[in-house]
């Protein structure tokens, strides 16, 4: 045992020696090469030979664009990238995550600024190089504005002095929220006349009273007010309605000599033989028998304007697309827009090449604006309405030229296609579950979505267009 102790001991006592024999030779050759190589140069302390021969530039490359690093920005799992990297990533994926890991990083990443010296100072001539290629960058310096800006947005403190003409404004949007509850009040508070023409719509012709008779009249526009009182005096009911011909009307007691308006009315006489009650002749009458489709109508045309207008198309051409057509592109005949036609013989006739050509140009660039003529067909019978309506096609139309713009200008144009499909599959799912939950959906919940849509979504969307045209780049598609 003391033999193997001592044989240990003498081994270690050779090997320190040694080990000062190597360390000595080494320091010896260190200073050699010193003295041949001169003194260093003091301007770039960082760029000795020692450190150009140990540090390349792939130790200090963004994992994104495998280039040098340029403002190397740190995020919280420690990963770094360049910044425009890094708002390239953001803007493309809309995600606050780190592009390698997929970790979320939490508040607004910042430039690592001893990176950035260390990597300005170890490879100065790659850095400038990359930072002029840059410079010369539009779509690279957009993506960092809208970085910066999404940033200043993130840290920038919510307090009353700093709310300025979004408070202000903010306040418009309640006073146009209390306009609408007043205008739905108003509408609920007037239901009494509705539920008169609601019975008209519901109540065969042959048990029509003479009042209603006089409000079926009414409900044909003001020029039918000249024979209210002939009809009146002689207390015309439903069956006394239908049996009505040219001819009695013609003569006295009524004497409609206009052959238009006697047009108008036998028109009207024919529709109401052929269906057995009176058809719906507004908003609220149409609703009430289309209650369904009416909700499906709003917010497919809010949504997607000319999938819309092309299922109608296919499905519903004669009771629902050529009134549309003949509304917003009406028939001119001798260079003389007729409007004491009425809208019932206008909406029987086809459509002539002129109205097709004008249907077809607006339908593929601005299709809110036909729905925006035909409301405004409309002011006469529905005043409020008809104008939240035009007010809310306007500003759909500003927030798809705005979506189209970030299309050309991001050079995004070519995804178009794929876009466009998936939209068209997105619309047709959510119609074909329309058309699946639609029984199932109390009468209650559909009247709320239908006010929603028609009165709240307008002010919703005059917030968007005022954020999308202060902050255009930051909003995504």
């Amino acid at each position: 045992m003391l033999l193997r102790i001592s044989l240990m001991c003498v081994l270690h006592e050779v090997l320190r020696v040694e080990m000062q024999n190597y360390l000595q030779m080494e320091t010896d050759d260190y200073n050699l090469g010193e003295l041949r190589a001169g003194p260093p140069d003091s301007s770039h302390p960082f760029e000795s030979s020692t450190t150009r021969s140990s540090i390349s530039e792939s130790e200090f490359s963004c994992h994104c664009c495998y280039d040098i690093l340029v403002n190397p920005t740190t995020l919280n799992c420690g990963h770094n990238f360049c910044r425009h990297c890094l708002a390239l990533w953001w803007e493309s994926s809309h995600k606050n995550e780190c592009p390698e890991c997929r970790e979320k990083w939490q508040g607004f990443p910042k430039v690592n600024i001893l990176l950035r010296d260390a990597v300005d100072k170890l490879f100065c001539t790659a850095v400038e190089k990359r930072r002029a290629e840059i410079q010369e960058n539009p779509k690279i310096s957009r993506s960092l504005l809208a970085f910066q800006r999404y940033g200043d947005a993130q840290g920038r403190p919510k307090t009353p002095q700093h709310r300025g003409a979004g408070f202000f404004f903010s306040g418009v949007l309640t006073a146009l929220t209390c306009v609408a509850v007043m205008l739905l009040v108003y509408h609920w508070s007037s239901s009494g006349e509705e539920d008169q023409h609601d019975v008209l719509i519901s109540k065969p012709v042959s048990r029509w009273t003479p009042e209603e008779v006089l409000s079926w009249l009414d409900n044909m526009g003001p020029w039918a007010q000249l024979y209210r009182g002939p009809i009146q005096q002689e207390k015309v009911n439903g069956r006394l309605l239908l049996m009505l011909g040219d001819e009695e009307l013609s003569r006295p007691p009524y004497s409609i000599e206009n052959q238009v308006h006697r047009r108008a009315i036998l028109t009207e006489l024919d529709r109401l033989k052929i269906l057995g009650v009176k058809p719906p002749q507004n908003l609220w009458e149409y609703k009430a028998v289309n209650a369904g489709k009416s909700l499906f109508l709003l917010y497919a045309l809010k949504s997607s304007p000319r999938l819309t207008l092309f299922y109608v198309y296919l499905f519903d051409y004669t009771e629902t697309f050529l009134p549309f057509l003949h509304t917003c592109c009406p028939a001119i005949t001798d260079g003389v827009q007729s409007e004491d036609s009425g809208r019932l013989i206008d909406t029987q006739q086809p459509p002539n090449q002129r109205q097709w050509s004008e249907f077809l140009v607006k339908y593929v660039l601005l299709p809110y604006q036909l729905i925006a003529e035909f409301s405004w067909d409309w002011l006469a019978v529905h005043y409020w309405t008809s104008r939240f309506i035009i007010v809310n096609a306007m500003l759909l139309s500003v927030l798809e030229g705005c979506a189209l713009w970030r299309l050309c200008t991001g050079a995004r144009i070519r995804t178009l296609p794929s876009r466009m499909w998936s939209h068209f599959w997105k619309i047709s799912s959510q119609g074909f579950a329309f058309a699946l939950m639609w029984p199932f959906i109390p009468q209650f919940v559909c009247n709320c979505l239908f006010y929603w849509a028609l009165y709240f979504n307008p002010i919703i969307n005059i917030d968007l267009v005022v954020q999308q045209l202060i902050h255009p780049e930051t909003h995504a598609l």
